[in-house]
């Protein structure tokens, strides 16, 4: 009894938060197409994520309309001075590639409510409303498709400035009297359908679900009748929602803020980590997701390097992202951890890419990643590692039959052995403290 009282109150709590769509439909049941793209997205381990609108004119990060206590009116101006001459999708989409990125997801349109492509729901885009005239999105899609990456497509529930959205705990002041989400749902409906058949995204990235999650009557946000009318045009293109919350039925992917899957040391990714679907991280290079321009604060390539491959090691995809400049550039910081990233990667890709967790759990010195017969065991940090003599010495329980062991990629072979309580012990030259990874290959039988 006590067991039924229980699953009944987490539905009527999942109900209240997510609104009551939740159990007015029936179970999601992903396509064919669906669980192929499902695969096809944790074959690369690498996705850069790029925050870009008008905001980048202000060069002071995505929130500035609100952080910065903005007059909507005044703050959309910015749009008539927005010109991204220098902007080259073939070479942004180069430079993704390089790093060994597998996917790109791109802001089609943020909180502040201006679309990067030409929609038909509002003059408040980049073609229509700036003297650039340039569909942003359309060229950026054809161009990392040309280079074999997929295309994602971010979009904010949120919108600071549309009086038909209704005022949450993130925006400026508004109109209550002009609030109308059923209104504000069709327009959102119909930027998606447009979004879809335009683009064809393979995948879709909501945020914003968190703007009302302290009203005191809870918010009605239709989100499985979103994620259904999704499905409904293309039953193959993901879905996934940055809620910070456990997934629920009708998304395809779940999104871990700023940590990785199970930890939570900013506090916004504390949610129960699913094992039925992919798991990504996003993280920013820097200090912030939009540009701003004194935030010169960049990860170095080894921490970025590490964070890919404890991601990896974790059944997680890493989006890392990027705040382009107005002028239609990446910040020089921003390339050159793309190309130290690119250049790692052109080496241990395979180490990662199509790799998720082993049975070997975490150790002081890193950790380890598995595909089908192979283990890698990930040094990251060799100062944690027991020397004897002129040796290192690893020690993690046996992961099952072993057929060799060997440094990655050298192919040397490495001294070791499996005791009787069914313990591995690898001995191997002392790494390079300095090392970002230095990798050993165990072959299972």
């Amino acid at each position: 009894m006590g067991k039924k009282i229980f699953i009944c109150a987490l539905v009527i709590w999942t109900a209240l938060f997510y609104g009551t769509d939740v159990w007015a439909q029936g179970p999601y049941v992903p396509s064919e197409g669906n669980l192929k793209s499902r695969e096809e997205l944790t074959q690369h381990r690498l996705g850069i994520f790029l925050h870009w609108g008008i905001y980048s004119t202000y060069a002071q990060g995505e929130w500035y309309l609100s952080r910065g206590h903005l007059d909507p009116e005044v703050y959309s101006e910015a749009a008539g001075g927005f010109y991204p001459g220098s902007f080259d999708a073939a070479e942004w989409a180069r430079a993704f590639k390089d790093a060994g990125a597998g996917y790109v997801t791109l802001t089609s349109r943020h909180h502040d409510g201006f679309s990067m492509y030409r929609t038909a729901q509002s003059p408040f885009n980049v073609v229509d409303a700036t003297p650039f005239g340039r569909d942003v999105l359309g060229e950026l899609t054809e161009a990392v498709r040309a280079e074999g990456l997929r295309m994602h497509y971010y979009y904010s529930l949120i919108d600071w400035i549309r009086p038909d959205y209704p005022k949450g705990h993130s925006g400026i002041a508004k109109d209550p009297a002009k609030a109308d989400y059923d209104s504000y749902f069709e327009f959102e409906k119909r930027q998606i359908r447009e979004l879809m058949e335009q683009y064809h995204p393979q995948a879709l990235w909501f945020d914003g679900q968190w703007d009302h999650e302290t009203d005191a009557v809870p918010f009605q946000w239709r989100m499985r009748e979103l994620y259904d009318f999704i499905h409904g045009i293309d039953p193959d293109c993901l879905v996934a929602n940055n809620h910070h919350r456990a997934i629920v039925e009708g998304e395809d992917f779940q999104i871990f803020e700023n940590d990785l899957p199970g930890e939570n040391k900013g506090g916004l990714s504390g949610q129960t980590v699913s094992t039925r679907v992919p798991l990504e991280t996003c993280d920013t290079m820097n200090g912030m997701w939009g540009y701003k321009v004194d935030d010169l604060n960049y990860k170095s390539v080894p921490a970025l390097v590490r964070l890919l491959v404890r991601a990896a090691s974790k059944d997680a995809n890493l989006l890392l992202n990027i705040g382009p400049q107005a002028n239609g550039k990446l910040p020089e910081l921003a390339l050159d951890r793309l190309r130290g990233i690119g250049s790692w990667m052109k080496v241990y890709a395979p180490t990662v890419d199509g790799c998720g967790s082993s049975p070997i759990p975490p150790q002081s010195w890193g950790v380890s990643t598995m595909r089908p017969g192979t283990i890698f065991l990930h040094i990251l940090d060799a100062s944690a590692l027991p020397v004897s003599g002129n040796q290192a010495v690893i020690v993690v329980p046996a992961p099952g039959k072993i057929a060799a062991v060997k440094s990655y990629p050298e192919g040397t072979a490495l001294a070791w052995k499996v005791d009787k309580d069914q313990f591995l012990t690898v001995k191997l030259p002392v790494p390079d403290a300095t090392a970002m990874d230095t990798v050993i290959e165990v072959t299972l039988k």
